[in-house]
Protein backbone atom coordinates (compact mmCIF):
# COMPACT_ATOMS: atom_id res chain seq x y z
CA UNK A 1 0.00 0.00 0.00
CA UNK A 2 2.95 2.03 0.49
CA UNK A 3 6.00 1.93 -1.59
CA UNK A 4 9.29 3.90 -0.03
CA UNK A 5 12.98 3.32 -0.96
CA UNK A 6 12.87 1.37 2.33
CA UNK A 7 9.57 -1.17 1.25
CA UNK A 8 11.96 -1.91 -2.04
CA UNK A 9 15.07 -2.01 -0.75
CA UNK A 10 14.44 -4.30 2.19
CA UNK A 11 12.14 -6.30 0.38
CA UNK A 12 9.53 -5.10 3.41
CA UNK A 13 5.81 -4.64 2.43
CA UNK A 14 5.24 -2.42 5.06
CA UNK A 15 7.28 1.16 6.17
CA UNK A 16 7.21 -0.44 9.69
CA UNK A 17 10.02 -1.74 11.57
CA UNK A 18 10.15 -2.97 14.75
CA UNK A 19 13.95 -2.43 16.14
CA UNK A 20 16.07 -4.46 18.37
CA UNK A 21 14.83 -4.76 22.12
CA UNK A 22 16.66 -7.10 24.69
CA UNK A 23 14.78 -9.26 26.26
CA UNK A 24 11.68 -8.58 23.97
CA UNK A 25 13.31 -9.36 20.51
CA UNK A 26 12.43 -13.10 20.50
CA UNK A 27 11.10 -15.11 17.84
CA UNK A 28 7.76 -15.23 18.98
CA UNK A 29 6.88 -11.17 18.40
CA UNK A 30 9.63 -11.02 15.61
CA UNK A 31 8.12 -13.68 13.51
CA UNK A 32 5.23 -12.36 14.11
CA UNK A 33 5.91 -9.04 12.52
CA UNK A 34 7.33 -10.36 9.75
CA UNK A 35 4.38 -12.65 8.98
CA UNK A 36 2.32 -8.97 9.42
CA UNK A 37 4.41 -7.96 6.39
CA UNK A 38 6.59 -5.32 8.98
CA UNK A 39 10.42 -6.14 9.35
CA UNK A 40 11.78 -7.10 13.19
CA UNK A 41 15.00 -7.57 14.16
CA UNK A 42 15.77 -10.38 16.68
CA UNK A 43 18.22 -9.26 19.47
CA UNK A 44 21.70 -11.31 19.13
CA UNK A 45 22.49 -10.41 22.91
CA UNK A 46 19.10 -11.61 24.29
CA UNK A 47 20.92 -14.96 23.39
CA UNK A 48 23.29 -16.21 26.16
CA UNK A 49 25.88 -17.59 23.47
CA UNK A 50 26.53 -16.87 19.36
CA UNK A 51 24.80 -21.08 19.18
CA UNK A 52 22.04 -20.31 21.05
CA UNK A 53 21.35 -16.95 18.49
CA UNK A 54 21.95 -19.44 15.86
CA UNK A 55 19.39 -21.53 17.23
CA UNK A 56 16.73 -18.67 17.40
CA UNK A 57 17.07 -17.34 14.25
CA UNK A 58 16.30 -20.95 12.90
CA UNK A 59 13.40 -20.87 15.11
CA UNK A 60 12.34 -17.67 13.84
CA UNK A 61 12.74 -19.47 10.21
CA UNK A 62 10.54 -22.05 11.42
CA UNK A 63 7.53 -19.52 12.29
CA UNK A 64 7.99 -17.13 9.10
CA UNK A 65 8.85 -17.40 5.34
CA UNK A 66 9.39 -13.51 5.44
CA UNK A 67 12.21 -11.34 5.65
CA UNK A 68 13.55 -10.50 9.65
CA UNK A 69 16.63 -9.36 11.07
CA UNK A 70 18.96 -9.52 13.91
CA UNK A 71 20.23 -6.63 16.16
CA UNK A 72 23.57 -6.07 17.08
CA UNK A 73 24.39 -4.01 19.66
CA UNK A 74 28.37 -3.25 20.07
CA UNK A 75 28.91 -1.71 24.03
CA UNK A 76 31.80 -2.16 26.15
CA UNK A 77 31.26 -4.50 28.63
CA UNK A 78 32.52 -6.08 32.15
CA UNK A 79 32.63 -9.29 31.02
CA UNK A 80 33.34 -9.31 27.13
CA UNK A 81 31.25 -10.21 24.34
CA UNK A 82 32.27 -12.48 21.65
CA UNK A 83 30.98 -10.27 18.92
CA UNK A 84 32.95 -11.80 15.72
CA UNK A 85 31.16 -15.06 17.00
CA UNK A 86 27.75 -13.35 17.11
CA UNK A 87 28.10 -12.20 13.80
CA UNK A 88 29.04 -15.07 12.59
CA UNK A 89 26.22 -16.84 13.50
CA UNK A 90 24.20 -14.09 11.90
CA UNK A 91 25.91 -15.00 8.85
CA UNK A 92 25.22 -19.29 9.08
CA UNK A 93 21.76 -18.43 9.62
CA UNK A 94 21.34 -17.19 6.38
CA UNK A 95 20.25 -13.87 7.96
CA UNK A 96 19.69 -11.12 5.07
CA UNK A 97 19.46 -7.56 7.31
CA UNK A 98 21.52 -6.59 10.47
CA UNK A 99 20.78 -3.56 12.59
CA UNK A 100 24.13 -1.98 14.38
CA UNK A 101 23.84 0.14 17.54
CA UNK A 102 25.99 1.52 19.34
CA UNK A 103 29.93 1.62 18.57
CA UNK A 104 31.03 2.16 15.24
CA UNK A 105 29.94 -1.18 13.11
CA UNK A 106 33.41 -0.86 10.88
CA UNK A 107 35.09 -4.02 11.98
CA UNK A 108 31.51 -6.07 11.35
CA UNK A 109 31.00 -4.27 7.93
CA UNK A 110 33.62 -6.14 5.96
CA UNK A 111 31.82 -9.75 6.96
CA UNK A 112 28.60 -8.61 6.88
CA UNK A 113 28.94 -7.06 2.95
CA UNK A 114 30.70 -10.52 2.14
CA UNK A 115 27.83 -12.34 2.87
CA UNK A 116 25.62 -10.02 1.11
CA UNK A 117 23.79 -8.83 4.10
CA UNK A 118 22.52 -5.10 4.44
CA UNK A 119 23.23 -3.28 7.39
CA UNK A 120 20.90 -1.03 9.29
CA UNK A 121 22.69 1.31 11.79
CA UNK A 122 21.08 3.42 14.68
CA UNK A 123 22.06 7.01 15.47
CA UNK A 124 20.78 9.57 18.04
CA UNK A 125 22.78 12.18 16.12
CA UNK A 126 22.82 13.54 12.53
CA UNK A 127 26.45 13.30 12.73
CA UNK A 128 27.12 10.39 13.62
CA UNK A 129 24.74 9.14 10.91
CA UNK A 130 26.70 10.66 8.35
CA UNK A 131 29.79 8.98 9.29
CA UNK A 132 28.12 5.27 9.32
CA UNK A 133 27.19 6.59 5.79
CA UNK A 134 30.33 7.30 4.75
CA UNK A 135 31.25 3.68 6.01
CA UNK A 136 28.99 1.91 3.88
CA UNK A 137 25.93 1.18 5.64
CA UNK A 138 22.81 0.81 3.99
CA UNK A 139 20.44 2.75 5.84
CA UNK A 140 20.24 4.90 9.25
CA UNK A 141 17.85 4.10 12.13
CA UNK A 142 17.62 7.85 13.36
CA UNK A 143 16.29 8.13 17.04
CA UNK A 144 14.88 10.81 18.37
CA UNK A 145 14.66 12.38 22.01
CA UNK A 146 11.41 10.68 22.53
CA UNK A 147 12.88 7.41 22.29
CA UNK A 148 12.76 4.28 24.88
CA UNK A 149 16.20 3.00 25.74
CA UNK A 150 18.96 5.54 25.04
CA UNK A 151 18.70 8.89 22.79
CA UNK A 152 22.06 10.52 23.41
CA UNK A 153 22.73 14.02 25.02
CA UNK A 154 21.41 15.92 22.36
CA UNK A 155 18.20 16.30 23.39
CA UNK A 156 16.70 16.63 20.02
CA UNK A 157 13.08 15.43 19.08
CA UNK A 158 12.00 13.55 15.90
CA UNK A 159 10.04 16.53 14.58
CA UNK A 160 14.09 18.53 14.09
CA UNK A 161 16.52 15.17 13.99
CA UNK A 162 14.60 13.62 11.27
CA UNK A 163 14.57 16.75 8.29
CA UNK A 164 17.60 17.22 9.63
CA UNK A 165 19.24 13.65 8.65
CA UNK A 166 17.11 13.66 5.19
CA UNK A 167 18.97 16.82 4.60
CA UNK A 168 22.40 15.15 4.98
CA UNK A 169 21.88 11.79 4.32
CA UNK A 170 21.29 9.52 0.61
CA UNK A 171 20.23 6.73 2.19
CA UNK A 172 17.69 5.08 3.52
CA UNK A 173 16.23 6.63 6.85
CA UNK A 174 13.91 5.11 9.63
CA UNK A 175 12.62 7.48 12.11
CA UNK A 176 12.60 6.13 15.54
CA UNK A 177 11.30 7.54 18.58
CA UNK A 178 7.58 8.54 19.33
CA UNK A 179 5.93 6.39 16.72
CA UNK A 180 2.84 4.39 17.77
CA UNK A 181 0.23 5.03 15.05
CA UNK A 182 -1.02 5.81 11.49
CA UNK A 183 -0.26 9.29 11.88
CA UNK A 184 3.14 8.85 13.28
CA UNK A 185 3.94 7.08 9.94
CA UNK A 186 2.27 9.90 7.87
CA UNK A 187 4.29 12.69 9.43
CA UNK A 188 7.80 10.60 9.34
CA UNK A 189 7.08 10.08 5.57
CA UNK A 190 6.24 14.08 5.24
CA UNK A 191 9.63 14.58 6.96
CA UNK A 192 11.63 12.99 4.74
CA UNK A 193 12.05 9.28 6.32
CA UNK A 194 11.31 5.87 4.23
CA UNK A 195 9.75 4.14 7.13
CA UNK A 196 9.37 4.29 11.15
CA UNK A 197 10.35 1.69 13.98
CA UNK A 198 8.42 1.28 17.27
CA UNK A 199 9.55 -0.56 20.12
CA UNK A 200 7.14 0.58 22.78
CA UNK A 201 4.26 0.04 20.42
CA UNK A 202 5.56 -3.35 19.59
CA UNK A 203 5.82 -4.40 23.09
CA UNK A 204 2.15 -3.64 24.22
CA UNK A 205 1.27 -6.64 21.70
CA UNK A 206 -0.73 -9.94 21.98
CA UNK A 207 2.45 -11.56 20.91
CA UNK A 208 5.94 -9.82 22.66
CA UNK A 209 6.87 -11.74 25.19
CA UNK A 210 6.82 -10.16 28.06
CA UNK A 211 4.41 -10.23 31.26
CA UNK A 212 0.89 -8.86 31.35
CA UNK A 213 1.26 -6.41 33.78
CA UNK A 214 4.16 -4.67 31.68
CA UNK A 215 1.65 -4.55 28.56
CA UNK A 216 -1.32 -3.15 30.80
CA UNK A 217 1.04 -0.78 32.71
CA UNK A 218 2.04 0.72 28.95
CA UNK A 219 -1.69 1.11 28.29
CA UNK A 220 -2.12 3.06 31.48
CA UNK A 221 1.05 5.45 30.87
CA UNK A 222 0.73 8.73 29.55
CA UNK A 223 3.22 10.59 27.96
CA UNK A 224 4.76 11.49 31.04
CA UNK A 225 5.73 8.52 32.34
CA UNK A 226 9.25 8.45 31.87
CA UNK A 227 12.34 9.32 33.45
CA UNK A 228 15.74 9.96 32.29
CA UNK A 229 18.35 8.44 33.97
CA UNK A 230 22.34 7.68 33.90
CA UNK A 231 22.25 11.79 32.34
CA UNK A 232 25.64 12.17 34.99
CA UNK A 233 26.78 9.38 33.56
CA UNK A 234 26.66 10.84 29.97
CA UNK A 235 24.99 7.23 29.47
CA UNK A 236 21.06 8.79 29.49
CA UNK A 237 18.38 6.31 28.73
CA UNK A 238 14.59 7.17 28.76
CA UNK A 239 12.88 4.46 31.42
CA UNK A 240 9.56 4.06 32.60
CA UNK A 241 8.58 5.92 35.36
CA UNK A 242 8.47 3.75 38.48
CA UNK A 243 9.97 3.42 42.19
CA UNK A 244 12.97 2.39 40.94
CA UNK A 245 13.84 4.80 38.52
CA UNK A 246 12.82 7.78 41.25
CA UNK A 247 15.53 6.08 43.23
CA UNK A 248 17.80 6.19 40.80
CA UNK A 249 17.23 10.15 39.90
CA UNK A 250 17.52 10.71 43.73
CA UNK A 251 20.94 9.08 44.50
CA UNK A 252 22.30 10.55 41.14
CA UNK A 253 21.33 14.24 42.23
CA UNK A 254 24.00 13.98 45.18
CA UNK A 255 27.46 15.65 44.24
CA UNK A 256 29.41 12.49 45.26
CA UNK A 257 27.48 9.87 44.05
CA UNK A 258 28.92 7.47 41.47
CA UNK A 259 27.31 4.80 39.61
CA UNK A 260 28.55 2.32 41.97
CA UNK A 261 25.66 3.49 43.88
CA UNK A 262 23.16 2.79 41.69
CA UNK A 263 24.88 -0.30 39.67
CA UNK A 264 22.34 -2.94 41.92
CA UNK A 265 19.42 -0.88 41.12
CA UNK A 266 20.34 -0.60 37.76
CA UNK A 267 20.63 -3.72 36.70
CA UNK A 268 19.39 -5.14 33.11
CA UNK A 269 19.34 -9.03 34.61
CA UNK A 270 17.51 -7.66 37.50
CA UNK A 271 14.95 -5.37 35.05
CA UNK A 272 14.47 -8.40 33.17
CA UNK A 273 13.74 -11.13 36.06
CA UNK A 274 11.20 -8.89 38.38
CA UNK A 275 9.85 -6.68 35.55
CA UNK A 276 9.82 -8.81 32.35
CA UNK A 277 9.27 -12.45 33.51
CA UNK A 278 7.50 -11.72 37.06
CA UNK A 279 5.41 -8.97 36.30
CA UNK A 280 6.39 -6.57 39.04
CA UNK A 281 6.50 -2.90 37.10
CA UNK A 282 8.60 -1.25 39.70
CA UNK A 283 11.00 -4.06 40.48
CA UNK A 284 13.31 -2.94 38.41
CA UNK A 285 14.61 -0.65 35.23
CA UNK A 286 12.55 -1.31 32.31
CA UNK A 287 12.46 0.56 29.21
CA UNK A 288 9.62 2.73 27.49
CA UNK A 289 9.19 5.73 25.25
CA UNK A 290 7.12 8.54 25.08
CA UNK A 291 4.76 7.24 23.07
CA UNK A 292 2.98 5.27 26.01
CA UNK A 293 1.15 8.19 25.71
CA UNK A 294 -0.61 6.73 22.65
CA UNK A 295 -0.64 3.42 23.46
CA UNK A 296 -4.08 2.21 24.38
CA UNK A 297 -5.17 -1.40 23.56
CA UNK A 298 -3.16 -4.73 23.41
CA UNK A 299 -3.73 -6.08 19.51
CA UNK A 300 -2.00 -8.73 17.95
CA UNK A 301 0.67 -8.27 15.82
CA UNK A 302 -1.06 -8.36 12.82
CA UNK A 303 -3.87 -5.91 13.63
CA UNK A 304 -1.53 -3.19 14.89
CA UNK A 305 0.49 -3.25 11.57
CA UNK A 306 -3.00 -3.39 9.98
CA UNK A 307 -4.11 -0.77 11.68
CA UNK A 308 -1.53 1.81 11.38
CA UNK A 309 -1.17 1.56 7.27
CA UNK A 310 -5.40 1.95 7.01
CA UNK A 311 -5.24 4.77 9.15
CA UNK A 312 -2.32 6.38 7.55
CA UNK A 313 -3.86 5.67 4.20
CA UNK A 314 -7.04 7.42 4.91
CA UNK A 315 -5.09 10.55 6.66
CA UNK A 316 -3.43 10.88 3.26
CA UNK A 317 -6.77 10.15 0.90
CA UNK A 318 -9.28 11.86 2.82
CA UNK A 319 -7.72 14.69 5.40
CA UNK A 320 -4.55 15.77 3.26
CA UNK A 321 -5.60 15.46 -0.06
CA UNK A 322 -8.85 17.64 0.84
CA UNK A 323 -6.17 20.37 1.62
CA UNK A 324 -4.62 20.84 -1.31
CA UNK A 325 -6.23 23.61 -3.61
Amino acid sequence: MFKTRFTEEFGIEHPIVCGGMTGVGTAELIAAVANAGALGFLTALTQPTPDALLKEINRCKEMTDRPFGVNLTILPTINPVPYDEYREAIIAGGVKIVETAGNNPAPHLPSFKAAGVKVVHKAVAVRHAVKAESLGVDAISIDGYECAGHPGEDDIPGLILIPAAADKLKICIIASGGFADGRGLVAALALGADAINMGTRFMATVEAPIHENVKKQIVLNDERQTDLVYRKFHNTARVAKNAISQQILEISAKPESTFADIAALASGARGRANVMESGDVDGGIWSAGMAQGLIHDIPTTKDLVAKIVSDAKEIIERRLDGMVG
